[in-house]
C-alpha cells in the first residue's frame, strides 16, 4: 500500500501524469493508478498488522535446525544505527571511513582467532556466497599448481547449498556415505580419494548434529593427496570457545554472521559470509583486502593471485557492526559458554522427544541441535512430519527444519540455540506430546492443521511453481 502526497497530486490531470519532462507517448499513463490516498496513522496501522502476522524470534521459540535462529540483541541494533556508521558510503575516500575499516580489519582478526585460520574476507555477502568463494579458491590453488581437478567430496548429510556451490565452481560432486553412527565413512572416503579429487566440503557438527571425531585423521587423509579441507560453517555456534576448525586441519572456513553471531537472519537478507583460510590460501582471497600504509587503513587491489571481486563492494558493513558488537560484548572468556548452552539446551530437549520419535542415531550424545524421524507415526497413523509442523503453528511455535537431511526418513531437525530458557523447552516439548495425543485420538486435526493462522494449508507444490508476489495496481 503507498500513500500519495498531495503536493503531487497537481501533476495528474484529465487522467493523464504531467511530469516535468517530457516523454514519449506510449510511456505516459492513459488513466491514473489505483493506489489510495491514506493518512500516515492508517498507514502504520496497516502495516502493524501485517508485522503481527509474521513470526519471529522476539515473538516466540523458532527451532530451524541448522539455522541457529537465536535473539539479536537490541544493543548491537542501537550501534549499527549510529549516524557515523548509517552515513558511510562505499565510494567515500579511504581517508574518510578509517572507523569502519579499523572495525572490519579488527573483525577479521577476531574471526582468525576463533577459528585457528589465518586470513579472512569479509567480503562475501551470505554463507552460500562464501561457499562459492572457497570453492573459487580451491580451483584457483589447483590451477597454479597446473591441475584445477575434476571432483569435490560431499557427504550425504550435506547441506544442498554445497553442491550448488561446488558446481558453479566448475566440479562434479561425488557423494560419501555416512556410517551407522552418522559420522563420515572413513572407508568410504579412502576409495574415493584420488588426485583427481580438489577438496572434500564438510559441514561439522554435521547436518545430524553429531560431531565429527574423526576430522584431524579426515584432514590427514586428505592432506596426503593435495586435497584440500573446506568446513562449511553453518553449525559453529557449537564450537565457539571448545575446538578451531583450524586447529583440527580445516583449510577453508566460511562464517555465518547471521547465525554463530546474532545479527538478522531471514527474508533474504542481510546475511554475512566471511571465509577464512589458511596461510598458504591467503593471497587467493577476493579483492580489496584491507592493508594499512603509512598508518592509514587502505583498500588494496595489489594481489595478483587474488580470485578477484566477489561482491559489487566490500560486503555487508552494518551486519560487521553488529557481529562485532556481539563478539565484543561476550568477550572471548565467555565464547565458550554459548556453545555449551546450545548443546545442554539440544541435548535436554531430545531427550524429553525422543520418547514420541525415533532417533536414527541414538549411541553419540547431539551437539546444538538433533534430528528425529516422525517414520513410526506417519506408518502407524498415517500423519506425516509436515503435518505435526503446520500443527505446532497453532501453538505459536515457529515448526522445525524438516525432511532434511535427506539420509532421514521424516526427518525433524531442532536447534534450540542457547538463548532459549528451560521453560520454553519444556512448554515446546509439552505442546509436542498434545499434538502426539491429538494424533491418536482424531489425527484428522493434525492432518489438515494449521487452523488458527492467517494462511491455512496452503498447496506448496504451486506455490513454489507459480510464485507471485507482485500486486498489479492497475486491476
Amino acid at each position: 500500500m503507498t500513500v500519495i502526497f498531495l503536493k503531487y497530486k497537481h501533476r495528474i490531470k484529465n487522467g493523464e501524469l504531467n511530469f516535468p519532462v517530457s516523454l514519449p507517448g506510449n510511456l505516459k499513463r492513459s488513466k491514473e493508478p489505483k493506489i489510495p490516498e491514506l493518512a500516515e496513522m492508517e498507514v502504520i496501522r496497516h502495516f502493524d498488522r501485517l508485522a503481527r502476522k509474521n513470526y519471529s524470534v522476539d515473538f516466540g521459540f523458532y527451532p530451524l535446525g541448522s539455522c541457529t535462529m537465536k535473539y539479536n540483541p537490541r544493543l548491537n541494533e542501537e550501534l549499527a544505527s549510529l549516524e557515523g556508521f548509517i552515513s558511510l558510503h562505499p565510494l567515500q575516500p579511504e581517508e574518510t571511513c578509517q572507523g569502519i575499516l579499523k572495525l572490519a580489519k579488527k573483525l577479521e582478526e577476531f574471526l582468525c582467532l576463533i577459528s585457528g585460520l589465518d586470513a579472512v574476507t569479509l567480503q562475501p555477502a551470505a554463507g552460500a556466497h562464501g561457499e562459492l568463494t572457497g570453492m573459487l579458491i580451491v580451483r584457483k590453488y589447483h590451477t597454479e599448481k597446473g591441475n584445477p581437478r575434476k571432483y569435490v567430496l560431499i557427504p550425504d548429510s550435506a547441506h544442498g547449498t554445497n553442491p550448488a556451490s561446488v558446481t558453479l565452481a566448475g566440479y562434479e560432486t561425488v557423494e560419501i556415505k555416512s556410517n551407522e553412527e552418522g559420522l563420515v565413512d572413513i572407508e568410504d572416503l579412502k576409495s574415493k580419494i584420488s588426485e583427481e579429487v580438489a577438496a572434500f566440503m564438510i559441514t561439522n557438527p554435521n547436518t545430524l548434529g553429531l560431531f565429527e571425531s574423526n576430522i584431524k585423521k579426515i584432514a590427514d587423509l586428505l592432506h596426503e593427496k593435495d586435497i584440500l579441507l573446506y568446513m562449511d560453517g553453518a553449525n559453529l555456534n557449537a564450537l565457539l570457545g571448545i575446538t578451531r576448525p583450524g586447529d583440527a586441519g580445516v583449510d577453508i572456513l566460511h562464517f555465518n554472521l547471521h547465525k554463530t553471531f546474532s545479527t538478522p537472519h531471514g527474508a533474504g537478507g542481510p546475511g554475512s559470509g566471511p571465509l577464512g583460510v589458511k596461510k598458504h590460501l591467503e593471497k587467493y582471497l577476493p579483492v580489496p583486502r584491507i592493508v594499512e600504509k603509512d598508518g592509514t587503513l587502505r583498500l588494496s587491489y595489489d594481489f595478483p593471485h587474488s580470485i578477484g571481486k566477489v561482491h559489487t563492494f566490500y560486503g555487508h558493513p552494518s551486519v560487521w557492526v553488529r557481529a562485532f558488537a556481539y563478539i565484543l560484548r561476550i568477550g572471548k572468556e565467555n565464547l565458550r559458554e554459548i556453545a555449551e548452552f546450545s548443546i545442554l539446551n539440544a541435548n535436554y530437549l531430545r531427550k524429553k522427544l525422543e520418547k514420541f520419535f525415533e532417533n536414527p542415531y541414538p549411541h553419540r550424545p547431539s551437539m546444538h541441535e538433533f534430528v528425529l524421524s516422525a517414520e513410526n507415526i506417519k506408518k502407524k497413523y498415517g500423519v506425516r512430519a509436515l503435518d505435526i509442523a503446520k500443527r505446532l503453528l497453532d501453538y505459536n511455535f515457529h515448526a522445525p527444519t524438516m525432511y532434511f537431511p535427506l539420509i532421514v526418513k521424516e526427518a525433524l531437525m531442532i536447534e534450540p540455540t542457547e538463548t532459549e530458557s528451560i521453560e520454553t523447552l519444556d512448554e515446546f516439548a509439552e505442546v509436542v506430546e498434545k499434538i502426539i495425543n491429538e494424533i491418536k485420538e482424531n489425527p484428522e486435526i493434525v492432518k489438515n492443521a494449521p487452523h488458527n493462522t492467517p494462511c491455512k494449508r496452503l498447496n506448496e507444490a504451486k506455490a513454489n511453481r507459480e510464485l507471485d508476489v507482485r500486486y498489479n495496481f492497475n486491476e
